[in-house]
């Protein structure tokens, strides 16, 4: 459920709720600074499933991933018998028939890396794909006691982040890794058959190349993820000082604000700085060792020519397939680092994957009874939130609200009133007793047949991008426009739904914010009323409107009420004063029951609370 997913005030803290400034700055760090790396590549395993998925894809990949490699290789054999059999047989014949070997080549390559390309992207394109709906999917399932452990922004970051990094290991790294592979491979081997001795040398000096290529490569990364971190920082103190602009602006902190964020640049800069040194000197020193080999090399490879013991062609494939080998060593040593991040990635995807909702169908549900009656039970029920279970929110909590009663909680805040909402719709179980609905133990029921009875009305009206049609629709898929306007008319929104520029058909932006308060109670409204469920459930359910429209809403809330069962939630006392039964909740539990002018006579705590908003003796 879209409207009531996060524990009131007194249930949890306000800083582990979505939508938080700290949440946003999260959100951005965690974009900003990257992903950290792991050895364990055991996540990555769960690709393999998706991958098996789209067989013909990964076939045709393999294939041209092969015929490209092949190619690339058979260049240099080309280039080799064009300069020896084509250059040095003076036969304008033969130069031409090695040239035409040579485009053929070239053209081979060109077509086999294209859908090499193709196949590749499309596969991971689409294991990444199949992957965030699985994910997406999965998490919908989970329950709200889930979302106390993680903060929202962190599983959406998984969704986008983490993703993108496993999209790229899977359409891009694993292909370069295995082309290099095979061009290692397979150039290294071409190169024993060309020249023993030369190959012998090219492996002596590697390792002058590789290792400080490897020593300053892990100062480049260590500088690299610092620079990030100081990024990171900066921007998440920019994404928390935009959240609370209004915060920053009426206590004219603006100065403040731009030399904190300045400092945090400046900090990143000069983290960038040492790592574009570090970097700049590493590159001045391979490109020295690596030519500095290949002259050697060549050097030595033109004495052998001029001995007759190399011919010319040979000595140009030799240092071809020696730059080849090379590079593919170092493009080896950067896909490395990206498997290992995009393992760590993976890892993090899996802990969203292999998490289990705490509410979910028994193997054999109970069916709910048809006709819905609207019939609702609490008996005994205790119940902690997960984050804080030495802290009950209900004990030995007992209510009976029968079919077509409209029944009043009432009580200071953190009595357990919004509580009770949440065990009905089986976003937590309790931790003793029982609910029952229509006479089924609701634990023995599935969630989803429980929650098909209730209609929600929550005291933040979570609304969503589309239009106020779309709005109210998303109470019932299957709602006709006569149904829709029919629910505004009732809610009091038709009114200003109208006079928008395309009536019920006008985007309203982002979680509805081109609304009012009051015009997103009352689309919440229209949208519980639509769904025509047995049970509505109204927590504070126009709290957010003036006198006049509260008065046209209550008296559309009170026709719904008559043809359904009815639990209202409720701070303000005048608007249940025509419930058939007000209980009084306190630490709790029950404490009081019944009509207005009864509880007011017992001089109890409802008496107290109705003594401060009436001014009654």
């Amino acid at each position: 459920m879209a409207d009531n997913l996060q524990p009131s005030p007194s249930d949890t803290a306000t800083a582990d709720r979505p939508g938080s400034g700290g949440e946003l700055a999260a959100q951005l760090s965690q974009a900003a600074g990257g992903r950290a790396k792991t050895r364990d590549l055991k996540p990555l395993q769960r690709l393999v499933p998706y991958l098996l998925r789209q067989k013909t894809d990964a076939g045709f990949a393999v294939l041209f991933l092969l015929l490209s490699s092949v190619s690339t290789l058979g260049l240099t054999g080309a280039s080799r018998f064009l300069i020896d059999n084509g250059f040095g047989s003076g036969n304008a014949a033969e130069l031409n028939r090695w040239f035409l070997v040579l485009a053929g080549v070239a053209v081979m390559l060109a077509i086999s890396t294209a859908l090499r390309y193709y196949y590749i992207t499309k596969l991971g394109e689409r294991v990444v794909a199949n992957l965030r709906q699985d994910v997406f999917g999965h998490i919908l399932g989970l329950d709200p006691g889930f979302f106390l452990k993680i903060r929202t922004g962190e599983v959406v970051s998984r969704l986008t982040t983490d993703l993108q990094i496993i999209d790229t290991l899977v359409s891009s790294a694993i292909s370069i890794a295995l082309r290099n592979a095979l061009s290692f491979i397979g150039g290294l081997i071409l190169l024993l058959f060309v020249s023993p001795k030369l190959t012998g040398l090219v492996l002596l000096i590697f390792p002058f190349v590789l290792i400080p290529l490897f020593t300053y490569g892990r100062s480049v990364g260590r500088l690299t993820r610092k620079a990030q971190d100081r990024f990171a920082q900066a921007v998440g103190f920019a994404g928390e000082t935009l959240d609370a602009l209004e915060t920053v602006q009426a206590f004219v902190r603006e100065a403040f604000a731009k030399t904190k964020f300045s400092q945090a640049v400046d900090e990143a800069y000069a983290t960038s700085l040492k790592r574009m040194s570090a970097r700049a000197i590493m590159t001045a020193m391979v490109i020295s060792l690596v030519f500095g080999g290949v002259a050697l090399v060549l050097w030595l490879g033109a004495r052998s020519v001029l001995s007759g013991d190399m011919s010319e062609g040979a000595l140009i494939q030799f240092v071809i397939l020696s730059v080849l080998v090379a590079g593919s060593v170092g493009s080896l040593s950067e896909t490395w680092g990206d498997v290992q991040k995009a393992a760590g990635a993976m890892s993090r995807i899996d802990e969203l994957l292999s998490a289990e909702p705490g509410i979910k169908a028994p193997e054999n549900p109970v069916v709910l009874p048809v006709p819905a009656q609207g019939h609702v039970r609490f008996d005994n029920v205790s119940f902690g939130y997960p984050s804080r279970p030495d802290l009950p929110v209900l004990d030995g909590f007992s209510l009976e609200v029968r079919p077509g009663e409209t029944v009043a909680l009432v009580g200071p805040s953190g009595a357990g009133k919004s509580t009770v909402f949440r065990l009905l719709l089986r976003y937590y179980e309790p931790v003793g007793g029982h609910i029952f609905m229509d006479g089924v133990d609701i634990a023995q029921a599935d969630p989803k047949a429980v929650r098909e009875r209730l209609s929600l009305v929550a005291q933040d009206a979570a609304l969503f991008s589309g239009s106020a049609s779309d709005n109210i629709r998303f109470g019932n898929a299957g709602a006709s426009d006569e149904d829709i306007r029919a629910a505004a008319a009732k809610a009091q929104a038709i009114a200003f739904i109208e006079v928008l520029p395309e009536g019920f058909n006008q985007p309203l932006g982002e979680r509805a914010k081109s609304l009012s308060g009051g015009q997103k109670q009352r689309l919440s409204i229209a949208r519980a009323l639509v769904r025509d469920a047995p049970i509505l459930l109204l927590d504070e359910a126009t709290s957010a409107l003036d006198a006049e429209n509260e008065r046209l809403v209550q008296a559309a809330l009170n026709e719904a009420m008559t043809t359904r069962t009815t639990l209202v939630i409720a701070h303000r006392l005048a608007t249940v004063l025509k419930a058939d039964r007000i209980v009084v909740m306190d630490g709790g539990k029950v404490v009081e029951s019944g009509t207005h002018d009864e509880l007011v006579a017992r001089g109890g705590l409802y008496a107290r609370l109705a003594e401060l908003q009436f001014n009654t003796p």
